[in-house]
């Protein structure tokens, strides 16, 4: 009785003291926000690097309306779609597999990988050798094979008469990459280049040349610069550790492990289970992880919560998209006038004015691809079309045409007359003039009216005297 007693008092204990060091900032639609959470968000959002940094009290608003988004999305089910749980567990395991890797483990992956080479490599060891090359193709005719070795017998003859091995290697060799090395190789182990070539390479000392041999390739004159044994594990290690890495070695001995893990599991455990619980295991243990994951997990549902509520409605609402407009509309002025309309070029003069008779009560919308009908219908190319809303320096023909500029056009080869069709607008007459800006005030206005809508949906309580203590404490 004594020792339940006792458990009980610890660990009322724990939750005091952690509630000291780690008060609740705030409740959103009853979810408790420890200051630690807050103030992760707040610090990432406000760092040197920031736009438009808030003050805490900003921010607080901010990250309210933030949580109650999510919170409408959780209400929504939106966590329950595969398209989400898929998305974000791909997300969460790239966080949480390297984790669950020591440094222990990579150095027993390249203590593996090591020894693996250096059972390849056995007593024979590594060389490095310089060739000079003469390419002989497979199948070559007898005389090609015997002006190669004549070439190749002529520098070796020079090579016994004094001449430096490099400087031929340079000025003869048809291996271009050795060439201009002085003809040097990489370092090659047994088994990591030609047969023959080995064989030759093998069996030189450092500083010997072997008489010409020949390949499947070519004719090769082989010089030793160099031999060596395999290093000791700890000169190569970290070389080796680095490799790895860019192999992202950590997720994949995780992956092995995973496997294994769930291969011996009493339980029967999959390894997205096991996953699951050491993913949960991290996140207590590294607060920065657990909220990390928690950001993506918010973030995730944000995304679709509002792509539902206002990007998509909003670009999809033609009727709603119009009415803003009318409402806004002395809003929308432009500092300058547009023209609305096309440049043009046609083959003959004659069709300026079927540019003008295919185009007259036709939609602005639809000019295109009433002209390709009309001119490009014979897989000759009759018309060119620039169609848009232009000011003044954005098209050369309409600045001289309509802007009265004084500006060069270039004259187009195949369609050589130059027209303009269209009208002079001070200022927007259609939602489609400025349908980019009508479309983001409109989400504006879509977002804050959903905003205000949570607002009254779930309450909302901010301890001050909390907030007060953010980066404080």
């Amino acid at each position: 009785m004594k020792r339940k007693a006792l458990l009980i008092s610890l660990l009322l204990w724990s939750m005091i003291v952690a509630a000291q060091t780690d008060p609740i900032i705030m409740t959103i639609a009853g979810q408790p926000v420890s200051r630690s959470e807050f103030e992760y968000s707040y610090n990432k959002n406000n760092g040197k690097e920031a736009i438009d940094p808030k003050t805490v009290e900003e921010y607080a608003e901010l990250f309210i309306n933030y949580k109650l988004k999510v919170r409408a999305a959780l209400d929504a089910r939106l966590d329950t779609l595969s398209s989400f749980k898929n998305e974000f567990t791909v997300y969460r395991n790239q966080q949480v597999k390297p984790l669950l890797i020591t440094d222990a483990d990579v150095e027993a992956e390249a203590r593996k990988i090591y020894e693996q080479r250096r059972a390849q490599i056995g007593d024979k060891g590594l060389i490095h050798p310089a060739h000079i090359f003469i390419r002989v193709p497979q199948n070559a005719p007898k005389e090609a094979l015997d002006r190669a070795k004549q070439r190749i017998d002529s520098i070796y003859a020079a090579l016994r008469g004094g001449a430096d091995f490099a400087t031929l290697a340079e000025k003869y060799s048809e291996d271009p990459m050795s060439a201009r090395q002085g003809g040097a190789l990489p370092w090659f182990a047994p088994g990591e280049t030609l047969e023959d070539f080995e064989k030759t390479a093998y069996r030189l000392k450092t500083g010997e040349t072997a008489p010409p041999m020949l390949s499947f390739a070519g004719y090769h004159i082989i010089r030793m610069l160099d031999r060596k044994q395999m290093e000791p594990f700890d000169e190569l290690k970290a070389d080796i550790i680095r490799a790895l890495k860019t192999r992202n070695i950590r997720e994949k001995i995780a992956d092995e492990r995973l496997k294994e893990m769930a291969e011996t599991s009493k339980t029967g455990k999959t390894e997205a289970q096991i996953m699951d619980e050491k993913a949960a295991e991290l996140s207590e243990k590294e607060q920065s992880l657990k909220y990390l994951i928690a950001e993506y997990h918010d973030g995730l549902l944000l995304y679709e919560i509002s792509n539902r509520m206002i990007w998509e409605k909003a670009a999809q609402d033609e009727a709603a998209l119009t009415a803003y407009f009318k409402k806004h509309k002395k809003t929308y002025q432009w500092d300058s006038p547009r023209y609305k309309g096309i440049a043009y070029y046609v083959k003959e003069a004659s069709d300026v004015k079927k540019v003008k008779q295919c185009l007259r009560g036709k939609a602005f919308e639809e000019w295109p691809e009433v002209l390709r009908k009309a001119f490009n219908t014979d897989n000759t190319l009759r018309i060119r079309v620039e169609k848009g809303l232009f000011k003044q320096g954005d098209n050369a023909l309409i600045d001289r045409e309509v802007f009265h500029k004084d500006t060069t056009v270039v004259q187009q080869k195949d369609c050589p007359v130059a027209g303009v069709y269209g009208k002079l607008l001070k200022a927007p007459k259609e939602m489609s003039d400025v349908r980019g800006l009508v479309t983001a005030d409109y989400q504006d206005y879509l977002e804050a009216e959903w905003v205000q809508a949570l607002r009254r949906k779930y309450p909302v309580v901010i301890h001050q005297d909390v907030l007060a203590t953010v980066n404080k404490h």
